[in-house]
């Protein structure tokens, strides 16, 4: 991947031949924050996810905003998912009184190959959950490259539709609309629709650790 892959956008990047992707809230600084956290420098993330270390150091420093092929090579690259991607830095502070409405429909949109995440509540910092409406476009287990998993603990709704979640531990399960799951999400899972039209499903992950 080279900085010419992709084509940078007010407030966004387009890679040849695709729909623009609206860049998660501060990536740059998730990113730097993960990169650390790790003991990585820019060359062993460049190896691990095939993005230029240019590239790398530009999302950094807000300065280009990665495209859809960018992201999910990072995800892939660092094992990571959405929602550690979208969890807010850990050192900004907190207010006490705070409140923030998602109209329907306004959530920031963050499509994937197999999920279409709605990031709820975008605009609080330092949430000790994180909560996301998605659409599941995934109709096969064979759809997912690996398990998606991610540290803590996510509680779902099915809202509409019926789906079959996946788990490393557990028999695929089939839950209905109004059905309701919590469970460790350092598991291994992935959610497939099996309902005529793709399912719905409200999400709310927490952190293993609130502090």
């Amino acid at each position: 991947m080279t900085d010419r892959d992709a084509t940078t956008v007010v407030g966004m990047s387009v890679a040849r031949g695709e729909k623009p992707f609206v860049e998660p809230l501060r990536l740059g600084e998730r990113l730097r924050e993960v990169r650390r956290t790790r003991k990585l420098t820019l060359e062993d993330v460049s190896r691990r996810t095939g993005v230029a270390r240019s590239t790398l150091s530009k999302i950094e420093n807000d300065l280009v905003s990665p495209s859809f092929v960018v992201v999910q090579k990072l995800m892939i690259g660092l094992e990571l998912d959405m929602p550690q991607l979208l969890k807010s830095p850990r050192n900004t502070p907190r207010n006490a009184g705070r409140r923030d409405l998602t109209r329907r429909g306004q959530g920031e949109q963050h499509p994937t190959p197999t999920y279409e995440h709605e990031l709820l509540s975008a605009q609080l910092t330092q949430k000790l959950m994180t909560p996301f409406k998605t659409i599941v476009r995934a109709r096969s287990i064979n759809a997912f490259p690996d398990w998606v998993r991610h540290g803590g603990e996510e509680f779902l709704l099915v809202l509409e539709g019926s789906i079959l979640l996946y788990s490393e531990f557990y028999e695929p399960l089939q839950l209905d609309a109004g059905d309701s799951l919590y469970f460790d999400s350092d598991m291994g899972h992935a959610k497939v629709s099996i309902s005529d039209a793709d399912a719905i499903v409200l999400s709310v992950c927490a952190p293993g650790e609130l502090t």
